[in-house]
């Protein structure tokens, strides 16, 4: 097998992975193998990071709304439902904003909420209940 030397190649690598790891504490910024490892380590931390932002948002926004819902006499699920069963499509970063932001403009989405599920027939268990 021909013998290969690298060169160049080589030490942009090198030279791309301490760049990274720059900032790191002690060896970790200055020598490759434990720069390489810190490096490795977060990128992986940054990925996974990544996919969790978006669960901590969604849970945020959920908190909100509930939180409008529960001024408005609702539950968050009951106020979801009341919004589907109007035909209202407003996704839930959109109404977290209203919620902390324009509470007059939830309000009145809440209230169509409450009048849709006014106008929708009892659940089984409730109408069984009530017999």
């Amino acid at each position: 097998m021909p013998r290969v030397k690298r060169g160049n190649k080589r030490r942009l690598k090198r030279k791309k992975v301490l760049a990274h790891a720059s900032g790191f504490y002690q060896g970790k910024s200055k020598l490759y193998r434990y720069a390489k490892e810190a490096v490795d380590r977060a990128q992986k931390f940054a990925y996974v990071g990544r996919k969790r932002k978006k669960r901590d948002f969604r849970s945020l926004w959920i908190i909100r709304i509930n939180a409008g819902a529960r001024q408005n006499g609702l539950s968050y699920s009951l106020l979801m439902h009341g919004l589907t069963v109007a035909g209202i499509e407003v996704n839930r970063k959109m109404l977290a904003e209203m919620a902390v932001r324009d509470a007059n403009g939830f309000a009145k989405l809440a209230e169509q909420a409450k009048a849709a599920l006014g106008t929708q027939p009892a659940p089984a268990k409730e109408a069984a209940a009530a017999e």
